[in-house]
């Protein structure tokens, strides 16, 4: 059965920006072509930002900071904003999960699950306005009264990836909202809806002019964004190569930086644990937005001597998946969001064929599907953890099992990459999940299956990011801490 689909992307002023509370024209009459992968064909127009717009959008949300009346309100006057928020998105459900199937080419029904959670995280930023500790009171060394008051960083600059855009974005607007930022969102230039419709959400709750700005831009505008002095912060998702480029130029000038990229991370299978479950785990997160996930689990590393039957396993369960229309409800699985994503996964599975792995399951566009940028679930056996395959993000649906000696070698092996984003332990003794678990170097550990850990902390080490999204962790990165000391206490200190 196919759900059907809005003829047109709904949205009110794609040929403009929302800068200081207005819809206002672009610098220049360019326009970024946003392609359906499903179809290859194009879905929407939207204006494109050169670093005039952008500059004029940092200026507008500098406005909002240094004059207010946004970043000096209490918190408890921002969260009624942000509980608006909240209900414009539960509104919009439709709108949403119809552009993010459309320009990602995410399953229609995963998009609908999905994006009903997205007004939560407001929800739950808003509810930190009366829990969380804004500031402290101290007792000084040297005598006097002292507070540790936490305010906010000033203006961010919010860039986020195509493949959840609204996912992504929410993560970085609600904690910067709720602690008194204001903020310059640079949406995707093949995924751009999620910030327009949050656009015209702000706009409708009457959230303050230049609170918050959106613009749509390629690399050369991103970069005025974050060179622009008037940006305090920047919180960016996406890839470690381009995250370098952002955390070298914002050092040059001590800006703030948070960064969520890549990963390469290792799902561990130890002896005690079947097969069948951890096959059936591994085929269903691969299919998650059709493995187009930073935290995916994408080396299998398990015991020599079961590695063939987990192969085995995992073909099965891969032969089972349906690649098709997005919109389809018996479809599986969806395209990847770009050609050239398809092109760079064909090439990195390609090279790990020359260099010695074997392909045991797909690893070809799908013969059906004569139009559309499909692949098929890809499994790569006998890898090598130094390969080229084992060692770079393919972000799209191919995994590579890799054998191991021992559970000490399991461990060596999931350690070994330059990513640190997520990770697995397959067993059923949960004291052995609790000991791989400390012995790991990744931000997440889950146990018998991918776990998603924004409710309370996500990021990596090493070069999977700096910094950590989502719960209480998330919303210090927008705050900074005074230590104010005074002789005498006033009236009106906490």
């Amino acid at each position: 059965m196919t759900a059907p689909k809005i003829a047109a992307a709904p949205l009110k002023h794609p040929g403009r920006f929302y800068i200081g509370g207005e819809w206002v024209k672009p610098s220049t009459s360019d326009l970024i072509d946003v392609i359906q992968p499903a179809t290859e064909e194009v879905y929407l127009q939207v204006a494109e930002a050169k670093p005039e717009d952008v500059n004029r959008a940092v200026d507008a949300a500098r406005r909002a900071f240094d004059e207010g009346p946004w970043p000096f309100m209490t918190p408890a006057e921002r969260a009624e904003y942000m509980r608006a928020i909240a209900e414009g998105l539960r509104k919009r459900q439709d709108e949403i999960a119809y552009t993010w199937a459309s320009e990602m080419g995410i399953l229609h029904g995963d998009a609908v699950v999905r994006g009903a959670k997205i007004p939560g995280i407001y929800d739950f930023y808003a509810s930190q306005a009366d829990s969380f500790e804004w500031v402290e009171r101290h007792t000084p060394a040297g005598g006097g009264y002292g507070w540790l008051a936490r305010e906010p960083v000033g203006v961010v600059g919010a860039i986020v990836p195509w493949n959840a855009a609204l996912v992504a974005l929410s993560w970085k607007l609600a904690p910067a909202l709720i602690a008194g930022c204001s903020i310059v969102l640079k949406s995707s230039p093949e995924s751009p809806s999620a910030g327009y419709l949050l656009a015209e959400i702000a706009e409708e709750v009457g959230l303050p002019a230049g609170v918050v700005n959106v613009v749509t831009a390629h690399r050369p505008a991103s970069e005025a964004l974050v060179t622009n002095p008037g940006i305090d912060k920047v919180s960016f998702t996406g890839s470690t190569a381009a995250g370098k480029r952002i955390a070298a130029l914002c050092a040059d000038r001590v800006a703030r930086v948070n960064l969520e990229l890549g990963g390469k991370s290792a799902a561990m299978v130890l002896d005690d644990y079947d097969l069948e479950k951890v096959a059936a785990s591994l085929a269903d997160s691969t299919m998650e937005l059709t493995g187009q996930v930073c935290s995916a689990l994408t080396r299998v590393v398990v015991s020599k001597h079961r590695h063939d039957e987990l192969v085995e396993a995992l073909s099965a369960e891969f032969a089972k998946v349906k690649v098709g229309d997005p919109f389809d409800s018996a479809s599986d699985m969806g395209p990847v969001a770009a050609q050239r994503q398809r092109d760079s996964i064909e090439r990195l599975v390609g090279k790990g064929l020359e260099e010695g792995a074997k392909l045991a399951a797909g690893g070809h566009r799908p013969a059906h599907l004569d139009k559309g940028w499909f692949i098929e679930p890809t499994l790569l056996a006998n890898v090598d953890n130094h390969s080229t395959v084992a060692c770079n993000e393919a972000f799209g649906p191919v995994l590579s099992v890799i054998p191991a000696e021992n559970e000490e070698d399991q461990i060596r092996i999931a350690n070994d990459s330059p990513y640190g984003l997520n990770s697995a332990v397959f067993t059923n003794d949960d004291n052995r999940a609790w000991q791989f678990a400390r012995r790991i170097r990744s931000g997440t550990v889950g146990h018998n299956a991918h776990r998603n850990s924004h409710a309370f902390s996500f990021g990596g080490f090493k070069q999977s990011g700096i910094g950590r999204e989502g719960g209480r962790e998330g919303l210090m990165p927008y705050l900074e801490p005074k230590a104010i000391i005074l002789d005498r206490e006033p009236t009106d200190a906490p």
